[in-house]
């Protein structure tokens, strides 16, 4: 049965509620009730899309990588107690909401089921395991360089949430793109740090 509450909706409610000094992991798992891993892990990558509070990919990657695995097993979401207790203050998350929601609500309207062939539970396994190559991605200390592995989990979370293939595929594309670049970078600096430690050694 289809959520009466859109993401973006539940995000802002969250966000909005004035009882919390601050949100934490277990408030969004809460949030979604029986909401499926790939809910999690959408609201998970959501708030690296846009340029957020420092120590949030810290903050959200482990947990990220954790529903990724168990996306890609076939499990169902389980999270520690010390992961679902960290926390940020409720104006820093309020701040990131407001960004990512009008993104989030422009998303949900342009959703439709299509090729479902992509969405299935076999494909479901194959995204979690690009979810979790994406999540540790996220870790890596490239300048904004969390923005686009995050945005392809959105797509790919999103596709299978509304039984969109064409989603998924838009999160393929943008998923080998990302890591691309990630390796890119790293292959970079690995390449300057031996040319430096040659000249040392020379």
């Amino acid at each position: 049965m289809k959520a009466t509450r859109s993401m973006s909706e539940l995000l802002l409610a969250l966000a909005g509620d004035a009882s919390r000094e601050r949100i934490s992991l277990g408030d969004i798992v809460q949030a979604m009730q029986d909401r499926a891993l790939a809910a999690l892990i959408l609201l998970l990558a959501l708030p690296n899309v846009v340029p957020a509070p420092p120590g949030t990919s810290a903050l959200l990657g482990v947990p990220l990588m954790v529903l990724s695995l168990q996306l890609a097993l076939g499990w169902p979401p389980s999270l520690p107690l010390a992961m679902t207790r960290r926390s940020l203050p409720r104006d820093q998350f309020a701040a990131t909401v407001r960004r990512v929601s009008p993104w989030l609500a422009r998303a949900e309207s342009l959703l439709r089921p299509r090729l479902a062939g992509l969405t299935g539970p076999v494909a479901a396994r194959w995204v979690g395991g690009l979810c979790l190559l994406l999540s540790a991605t996220l870790a890596l200390p490239i300048p904004l360089g969390n923005m686009l592995p995050a945005l392809a989990i959105c797509l790919l979370t999103l596709g299978l949430l509304e039984g969109d293939g064409l989603w998924v595929l838009w999160g393929v594309f943008a998923s080998a793109f990302a890591m691309a670049l990630a390796g890119g970078v790293v292959y970079g600096v690995l390449r300057a740090v031996w040319q430096v430690v040659g000249h040392m050694g020379g």
